[in-house]
């Protein structure tokens, strides 16, 4: 099996289905940066050292160019009945040849990890994990963060957004008490709520990532204006048409464009204190 470009049609059951999706959403035109994905097989060979699998390997690096990132895309991963997330690793900001082997190769043994093999036990999910990777261009984010296209507290009909500074690994590991937004279906702002948003995850010169601090005049002053609020809006909508059913999102904006990151099947609903900061948010008029 050999790394495919997420140009072409991707199959799940060899790529896994996160990569099969930003194949998809590439193929429709939404904005996913470029990337190639390596299928379950490559990767258990690259694990395994084989010569030829760092050749081909080395020639995504080449292609791609640094900074990448590597994402785990194990087949089963984001399936309607389960998701993963948090399960398995991202490596971000690699810089080398050799960083996007050993990132390659973590994503593998994370698969292996025992909080892993009992997810997949307790969902009764053949206990051999088969692990694919998708290696895109990095995002080196402004803002980042997630979107569910429906509300993932009480499943109402409208669209939720938590955002921060920078990369959006402060919002996804809990680091930060993140901006929220609720949007109606039509695209209106039913509610602006900053967060505390001290921290930012921003890459780092040498490789990987690093926590900096947010100057005060920024840890509650919104992330996301209007005109990127539409974007997000309008985005959800595309992913409506491409997917159907309901998306947890990652998304990121750099440079003034938005970028889209993973999408997976909304799972599950949250119990109503689930993640729920509002206690310590800011209320903002609309």
């Amino acid at each position: 099996m050999k790394p495919a470009a997420l140009t072409e049609e991707l199959e799940e059951s060899l790529f896994g289905g996160k990569a099969a999706q930003l194949a998809a959403a590439t193929r429709a035109g939404l904005p996913v940066p470029a990337g190639v994905a390596l299928p379950y097989g490559f990767v258990d060979a690259l694990a395994a050292d084989e010569r030829d699998a760092r050749q081909r390997l080395a020639a995504v690096f080449r292609t791609l160019g640094a900074p990448l990132v590597a994402r785990s895309s194990a087949v089963g991963e984001d399936s309607e009945q389960a998701s993963f997330a948090g399960q398995h690793l991202t490596q971000l900001n690699l810089r080398s040849e050799p960083e996007l082997v050993d990132a390659v190769s973590a994503i593998w043994r994370s698969a292996r990890s025992p909080s892993a093999f009992a997810y997949r036990e307790r969902l009764r999910l053949p206990r051999e994990p088969r692990m694919a990777v998708v290696v895109q261009e990095l995002v080196d984010a402004d803002s980042a963060g997630v979107l569910f296209s429906r509300n993932p507290v009480n499943g109402s009909d409208e669209i939720v957004i938590e955002a921060a500074w920078g990369l959006g690994e402060s919002v996804v590991a809990g680091l930060v008490i993140p901006d929220r937004f609720r949007l109606r279906r039509d695209g209106a702002v039913a509610e602006r709520i900053a967060g505390l948003k001290d921290v930012a995850i921003r890459t780092d010169p040498e490789g990987g990532t690093s926590s900096t601090h947010v100057s005060e005049g920024l840890t509650r002053v919104l992330c996301l204006d209007d005109a990127q609020l539409a974007a997000l809006h309008a985005l959800a909508l595309r992913c409506d048409e491409v997917f159907g059913g309901s998306h947890d999102i990652e998304w990121a904006f750099a440079g003034g464009r938005l970028y889209l990151l993973q999408r997976r099947a909304l799972t599950a609903i949250l119990s109503p204190a689930a993640g729920d900061h509002t206690d310590e948010h800011v209320r903002l008029p609309n």
